[in-house]
């Protein structure tokens, strides 16, 4: 190719990237290792709740009772076991007691009441053996687990003649921030060594595989030090560093390897290295960042949430997404330009060929494509077939999700051993009343005790009350425990929040507890999810419109995307939710699913639907721009992109599955819930429902009135090249031109 050529297709963008790549690359390392500084201790300033409402009635309740009755809100348990003694012997009280008086000492520890102090029935085991000392440790998440770290190992073990171990809230967080990190330690070791080999096996060449880590982990490395400079702002919850490691590296594998792949098919039809980057660039560069901004408004519509668990996924999610763009199309290209040709060298395949020739260019994903091209046209040709079946099984798999109900994050996400755990449990099994589990009523204002007692009576006439104590009165306030019947966080228990709420009184009252939280979480939930399922579809359909032209596609494009979540929700309530597998898979099933969690799921698992959807729909745009021939088209793009998206795929269900392993349920939800949404994306929805659909549907799927297509002419996108209109004109010629370049490129 002539020099003129090369300067004609190479655009101002690409001579920007690749006009100094070594200094980009070490711009690039330096920056890098900045991030390395910056982003030390993240986890450590990270908290494990979140799932509250800031501004919801519970969480206004809870910070005044935590104000002005310390003791009301305990956080710190010590569950002393005196063994086959009752704690009511002599040698076991005086030992109690003397924890208390010790732990009330403590710097930082509020609140302290025990058994021994108050012989409350609620602090005592039903066997005579166990008690309780409660205490409150004050401050916030980061402080509290400090102060927990400290004392911890001092209450800890065997005191005489008593074994204590140590429970509550916050034990239980600091306890599952721990495994959190431990476990993303070990997935990072399993994920990356597995991709490695699968990239290899995708490009053949060990160079070429080693690209998309690279991009991977400058887009994750980067992403913590912004997670950390976010921490000096606002709570950020530690299980976004999930979110960091699986989207980092999954997106920064889709998007090097589609530039990667383009950059080595234009460099076997005879491109020069630089007009190779450069016509990368135009085309699958230019879809990589319409896949980055579809992805990074799916995550972005979490933060419409109020809850902080929420929010801290979309801080990350939008940061990596945008990181692993900026690395893919930056450092790619000026690692591209000074490796050229030699892209493809250590071939690692070459002894598996016949006579151990290589195959510049090839790749398990870039070969001649013949397979998809057959399969697509097998599928257009049953093109009825092929979309009712699908649709009516992928909307079967989706039907368990009719019974989802959902509750709150508690010990029981922890593995069996965990001590906070353990301590929970014997408290739920073997205390009266379930510690911890009821409702605190908040009276605030004055009045007399009669008004106080009445009120009291009219609470104990409500269905579904257990049990009422109180009122412990304070400066101006005071506080009733009421104790539900049935489960804490039972729709019984809910429905009584709801009660307690209507109930008329002589005073403000406001309701908290475990209940309280869950409902004032689902009433958040629902009436800010309406707002964020339009920012993500309204969002989608404009950017894929710009893409493609058509006013069908984008519509398209967001019914399928929905159904190919179908079977994840359908798997989260029968797996996680009714316990199936509970056994093979390791976790204890609480009989429905955390609040925040479907939310989460949803906006991530479509976006990374939308992420493929953009790279097939962009492939058969710009062959249909070239050919006008439509079912040409849809086989052209499966045929380039159907081997891609599903090595994209099976890679991303890689890091997500070794996510999945996790010890904390939560996360072992969030990690194989979405890799089966992503391998059911691009194994079903990409390659059976996308070309049936495109086939009913005809040239009609191009369809925009007037005013959208001159709108499009002007403003749109694609990844064709740009002479759009003279393409179309071509007709017969152009898109004998189009097949032929396919049969060159394709290595046929």
């Amino acid at each position: 190719m002539s020099d003129i050529d090369s300067s004609e297709r190479v655009g101002g963008w690409t001579r920007f990237v690749t006009a100094r790549p070594r200094l980009a690359l070490l711009a690039a390392l330096v920056v890098t290792a900045l991030a390395v500084f910056a982003g030390s201790g993240v986890a450590d300033r990270m908290g494990s709740g979140g799932w509250e409402a800031p501004d919801a009635e519970s969480t206004y309740t809870t910070q005044v009772l935590e104000r002005e009755f310390p003791d009301s809100q305990p956080n710190l348990l010590l569950l002393v076991d005196g063994g086959d003694v009752s704690v009511d012997d002599p040698a076991v009280a005086a030992e109690g007691a003397r924890l208390a008086e010790r732990l009330s000492a403590e710097p930082g520890i509020t609140g302290v009441g025990s058994y021994w102090r108050t012989k409350s029935p609620a602090l005592r085991s039903g066997d005579g053996h166990e008690a309780i000392v409660a205490a409150r440790i004050e401050g916030d998440e980061k402080g509290a687990g400090e102060v927990l770290d400290r004392i911890a190992p001092v209450y800890r073990g065997t005191h005489g003649p008593v074994e204590v171990s140590v429970g509550g809230p916050v034990a239980v967080r600091h306890e599952m921030q721990s495994i959190i990190q431990e476990d993303l330690l070990r997935a990072e070791l399993i994920a990356l060594p597995v991709t490695l080999v699968l990239l290899v096996m995708v490009f053949g060449s060990a160079i070429a595989a080693l690209l998309p880590l690279a991009v991977g982990i400058v887009a994750i490395l980067g992403t913590n030090a912004v997670l950390r400079g976010i921490t000096e702002f606002t709570d950020v919850s530690v299980f976004a560093q999930n979110l960091t490691t699986a989207l980092g590296l999954g997106l920064a594998i889709d998007y090097a390897l589609f530039l990667v792949r383009r950059f080595r098919e234009e460099l076997a039809a005879g491109a020069e290295t630089r007009a190779a980057i450069g016509t990368t660039m135009r085309t699958a560069g230019r879809t990589v960042l319409f896949s980055a901004l579809t992805v990074a408004v799916s995550l972005a519509a979490m933060m419409v949430f109020p809850q902080y668990f929420l929010r801290s996924f979309a801080y990350a999610g939008i940061a990596v997404v945008l990181l692993a763009a900026a690395a893919a199309l930056i450092l790619l290209p000026a690692a591209l330009m000074l490796l050229g040709p030699r892209v493809n060298s250590l071939d690692l395949r070459r002894p598996m060929r016949r006579g151990g020739q290589a195959a510049p260019g090839a790749g398990a994903a870039e070969g001649s494509g013949r397979g998809w091209a057959r399969f697509s046209e097998l599928v257009m040709r049953r093109a009825p077939v092929f979309a009712v079946v699908t649709t009516v099984g992928l909307v079967l798999l989706g039907v368990p999700f009719l019974g989802v109900k959902f509750g709150t994050a508690d010990d029981r996400q922890l593995p069996a051993t965990a001590e906070s755990r353990v301590v929970q449990e014997r408290l739920r099994d073997g205390f009266p009343g379930s510690p911890g589990g009821g409702l605190d009523v908040l009276a605030e204002g004055t009045a007399s005790p009669r008004r106080y007692a009445e009120f009291r009576e009219r609470i104990e006439a409500l269905p579904g009350v257990a049990r009422v104590d109180g009122p412990v009165m304070g400066d101006g306030a005071a506080y009733y425990e009421v104790l539900p019947e049935g489960e804490s966080v039972g729709q019984g228990a809910q429905d009584l929040v709801r009660l307690l709420r209507a109930e008329p009184a002589p005073f403000d009252t406001s309701v908290t507890g475990t209940a309280a939280v869950l409902v004032d979480s689902k009433d958040a939930i629902a009436d800010r999810l309406p707002w964020a399922v339009g920012i993500i579809v309204v969002v989608t359909l404009l950017l894929v419109f710009l893409l493609t032209g058509s006013v069908l596609i984008p519509l398209q494009a967001v019914v399928l995307n929905a159904l190919s979540l179908t079977a994840m929700f359908g798997a989260v309530v029968w797996v996680f939710q009714d316990g199936n597998l509970s056994g093979i898979l390791s976790f204890t099933s609480t009989g429905d699913i955390e609040t925040t969690l479907p939310v989460l799921m949803f906006c991530v698992a479509f976006g990374l639907s939308m992420d493929y959807g953009v790279f097939l729909l962009s492939r058969i745009k710009e062959e249909y721009d070239r050919t006008g021939d439509h079912e040409h088209s849809v086989t052209f793009g499966l045929r380039r992109t159907g081997g891609l998206i599903t090595a994209a795929a099976v890679i991303l269900a890689v890091v997500m599955v070794a996510i999945g392993t996790s010890r904390v349920t939560n996360t072992k939800m969030l990690g194989l819930g979405i890799a089966l949404a992503v391998l059911m994306d691009a194994m079903v929805v990409r390659s059976l429902l996308v070309p049936a659909v495109m086939k009913l549907m005809g040239r009609i799927t191009w369809w925009a009135p007037a005013p959208l297509r001159a709108f499009h002419e002007r403003f749109g996108l694609s990844e064709g090249e740009p002479a759009r209109g003279e393409a179309r004109g071509a007709g017969e010629t152009s898109g004998a031109d189009g097949r032929e370049r396919d049969t060159i490129t394709a290595g046929a």
